[in-house]
């Protein structure tokens, strides 16, 4: 499996990370992109990542999932276009999409969510029902292809359930 991964300033340390690793260590694949991958992109806590691949090395149809991780990095990447239109295509193509937290404010800048149900912070519940999105307060929730989750203390089941949808994706092709 191969999985691609947003990552800008002020990421939420552990939503980029706890997902990155747990796929790892699944065997897939993942690649993380930005704007740069020559600078080093701090998240909240301080922790760093680094892009492996630009918007212009990727093409969705090479991937079998994205993971937006939240923290205030989705405020930056949903005004990069490129990531607008990657969430797009991913979307358009039935993939699954992971969203916590704050992550949401890019599938509503990409215009996706209409008459699906999920969930995020409360913080952007307003955002997600304004994008036409039923918002409700679970762990996690899986509405066609998008799985979102509220916070880092549900990583164990978003990360749980992101894997599993795109294991149905891919048994599904």
């Amino acid at each position: 499996m191969k999985i691609l991964s947003f990552v800008a300033d002020i990421f939420e340390d552990l939503e980029l990370w706890y997902p990155l690793i747990r796929l790892k260590e699944e065997g897939w694949e993942v690649d993380v992109v930005a704007l740069d991958k020559k600078k080093v992109y701090t998240g909240k806590y301080g922790l760093k990542a680094e892009a492996n691949k630009t918007y212009d090395e990727v093409k969705s149809e090479d991937y079998d999932g994205l993971l937006i991780p939240g923290g205030y990095a989705p405020d930056i990447l949903r005004v990069e276009e490129d990531c607008i239109r990657l969430t797009k295509e991913f979307n358009e193509q039935g993939k699954p999409i992971g969203m916590i937290c704050h992550a949401g404010w890019v599938p509503v800048t990409a215009d996706i969510l209409r008459g699906k149900t999920g969930t995020s912070t409360k913080k952007i519940k307003a955002d997600l029902e304004g994008a036409g999105m039923t918002w409700v307060d679970k762990e996690v929730v899986v509405s066609e292809n998008i799985i979102s989750s509220r916070s880092p203390k549900d990583l164990h089941v978003y990360t749980t359930a992101f894997i599993d949808e795109v294991k149905k994706y891919k048994e599904g092709k």
